[in-house]
């Protein structure tokens, strides 16, 4: 089932729900990538979590920018968002988690945030943020780290534990990003997953299935 109006306190954000399919265990979050919408990676919520034992969550960022579609933020840079745009979507986004948190009755404990591109960054720095709380994981797609002022990923706490996969021929976010991250991560002592593939700046097949189990030791029944 999909419900727009499902969580109503949920208004500053357009976004998608699936429900689960008996009392929910936990909740996915996607974030979807640059120029497109909360329907972009909607369908990916049944390949991650087959057995519908989670609610999933798609939200739209509220920016409207050229060529169209959502956006997270402004690109200046492959890397280095624009520190207006990104803090603004970040407090917003932030605000709308806790929302989320509260109308599910979901923890963050039991809370997956992930996402392609944009979405990758963002959930990044939901995830890692100084002032957040953590998520049980965070799936990381062709995205990266983000380097801007005013933000600075939190290494000191537990991390949650995380999945990445880039595309080893991507042209937009190149590869190298994907692997500093996993650097930044792993020598911070978190449990990553990581994996590329020979393609563009897409999602592998073959790395959902991956993620998929991943998710189900990450939140587990």
């Amino acid at each position: 089932m999909t419900d727009h109006s499902q969580y109503p306190e949920l208004g500053a954000l357009a976004h998608r729900v699936r429900e689960p399919a008996g009392d929910p265990e936990g909740l996915l979050v996607l974030h979807h990538g640059r120029a497109t919408s909360e329907d972009d990676l909607f369908p990916l919520l049944d390949l991650l979590d087959p057995d519908r034992r989670l609610i999933g969550v798609t939200p739209r960022g509220p920016l409207a920018l050229p060529p169209g579609g959502a956006h997270w933020y402004v690109v200046p840079r492959v890397g280095y968002p624009d520190p207006e745009t990104f803090s603004a979507t970040y407090a917003t986004l932030g605000a709308w988690h806790d929302a989320l948190a509260a109308a599910t009755g979901v923890p963050p404990e039991r809370t997956v945030l992930g996402g392609f591109s944009q979405g990758t960054v963002m959930s990044y720095a939901l995830g890692l943020g100084p002032d957040r709380p953590r998520p049980a994981g965070i799936l990381a797609m062709s995205g990266f780290v983000p380097t801007v002022p005013g933000w600075t990923p939190d290494l000191d706490r537990p991390l949650p534990r995380v999945a990445i996969g880039h595309g080893s021929a991507d042209p937009i976010i190149g590869v190298e990003f994907a692997r500093s991250a996993r650097d930044l991560l792993e020598g911070a002592g978190a449990d990553v997953l990581y994996r590329e593939y020979p393609l563009a700046h897409s999602v592998d097949g073959h790395f959902l299935g991956e993620a998929a189990a991943w998710l189900a030791d990450v939140v587990p029944s």
